[in-house]
């Protein structure tokens, strides 16, 4: 199995270049905000071993919200953050995309304070990755590579299965042969392809067992101190909770269109959202303690094709920028940006509240969990406010959604499996 890993580069522009790289980075898309995965700058398409990726522009807008709370913070410089989501380790892929596509990057970098000509790309590149802070993938250990073979698989059996009603078991077997022996033939002329998974890395074994016990032991051993600490904990949140400011204005109809004209242009959709952390070392702390978990369930529970109740999500991930000030959250899901968000309200508002509540104007909730994301117009406002248009974003499997991908996953599984009961190969036909 190859694990999956994320890179978050942020970096700040140089004087006077925004509006060159807004320019640069429009020459990259096919349409408004969606990569031509050839594109002479950054041939995303060349990287094998990405799943999405994205450049972004973050400027400082939201800070204003500061003030309400009497806290005037310094201008920030507007960002270049560029993500991606990756099979393997994330240094192996960006010594690729140097190899691949280095003059281009070059071009990109340019326009950030501090890079000149004779700049090491690579490890300026690794320099600028920032930490992340929680990150989730639908299925751990599912590669660019086996979701295209997959697909290329469901594809060609699609076309070759007969439509005839199968009337009985011994029918679905002979079908179920047939059809193996057409992908046998198939693989030997070269036109199907089905790459074995590789061996998983022992140091990745090692570390997801290791992160598997050091969590829980350090939750067990800070356990008196939180219990001894927890009526004054209570009353900080509590006191908090009931005076921090609601900021949910209606977001303008002018910055609501950039985003809906981004959105939608496949099956698959991405979302970007900052906001400033609220001041003071109670928030950071908790918000801290609880991406921490958050982390945790995602790396050891959720590996499976779920995120709590929600499964439309290919990857997600929290990011802390400028000294844990501010959260930068993407994620990459199916469906309408209103699909997204409803299902969120419905199934995992609290999860929603245990995380987002410590940013700086969110919906008010009781006891963490309760109200915040529950109070739909709010939210929706408040999500949408928090958005940033990304400029760049790129699939490296346009047209497939994880209904497809995991249902091609399954086609390949009963394909090798000689073992299959009548009703399972009845089943596995149903898929084609």
């Amino acid at each position: 199995m190859t694990p999956q890993s994320h890179f978050t580069l942020v970096a700040p522009l140089a004087a006077g270049c925004e509006a060159s790289l807004h320019e640069l980075l429009a020459s990259m898309n096919a349409t408004p905000g969606t990569a031509d995965p050839h594109n002479s700058v950054l041939p995303f398409a060349a990287i094998e071993r990405l799943h999405f990726a994205r450049l972004v522009l973050l400027d400082d807008a939201l800070q204003v919200d500061l003030d309400v709370l009497g806290v005037p913070q310094p201008r920030l410089p507007t960002v270049l953050s560029f993500m991606g989501d990756c099979d393997g380790p994330v240094h192996e892929v960006l010594a690729d995309m140097v190899r691949c596509a280095g003059e281009g990057l070059r071009r990109l970098f340019a326009h950030c304070d501090g890079f000149v000509a004779d700049t090491d790309l690579l490890v300026w590149m690794q320099a600028h990755d920032q930490p992340i802070a929680a990150s989730y993938v639908n299925w751990v250990g599912r590669t660019v590579l086996q979701i295209k073979e997959e697909s290329a698989l469901q594809r060609a059996l699609s076309t070759t299965v007969s439509r005839a009603t199968v009337n009985s078991a011994a029918q679905a077997r002979a079908l179920h042969t047939e059809l193996r022996s057409f992908v046998n033939k198939e693989a030997s002329a070269g036109r199907l392809v089905l790459t074995p998974p590789m061996p998983t890395p022992f140091s990745w074994r090692m570390a997801k067992i290791f992160h598997l016990l050091a969590v829980p032991l350090i939750g067990l051993l800070a356990l008196p101190g939180l219990i001894a600490f927890s009526p004054l904990l209570v009353y900080l949140l509590r006191r908090r909770e009931t005076s921090d400011p609601v900021i949910c204005p209606r977001p303008p109809a002018e910055a609501l269109g950039e985003l809906q004209l981004l959105e939608d242009i496949d099956v698959s959709n991405q979302y970007t959202a900052i906001g400033a952390v609220k001041p003071g070392l109670f928030r950071r702390w908790l918000v801290s303690g609880l991406l921490v978990l958050i982390n945790y369930a995602c790396r050891h529970v959720f590996t499976c094709g779920f995120l709590a109740r929600v499964q439309t999500i290919h990857f997600a991930r929290w990011v802390f920028i400028d000294d844990k000030t501010r959260v930068l959250f993407t994620s990459n899901y199916d469906g309408s940006h209103q699909g997204y968000m409803d299902d969120f309200i419905n199934k995992v508002a609290w999860g929603l509240n245990l995380v987002f509540s410590n940013g700086v104007g969110w919906p008010r909730t009781r006891w963490l969990i309760l109200g915040g994301a529950r109070i739909e117009q709010d939210f929706k406002r408040y999500q949408r406010r928090h958005q940033v248009p990304t400029q760049v974003w790129y699939k490296a499997y346009p047209g497939l959604s994880l209904h497809d991908i995991t249902r091609n996953q399954r086609i390949r599984e009963g394909l090798e499996n000689t073992q299959m009961s009548d009703a399972q190969t009845l089943a596995w036909l149903r898929l084609l």
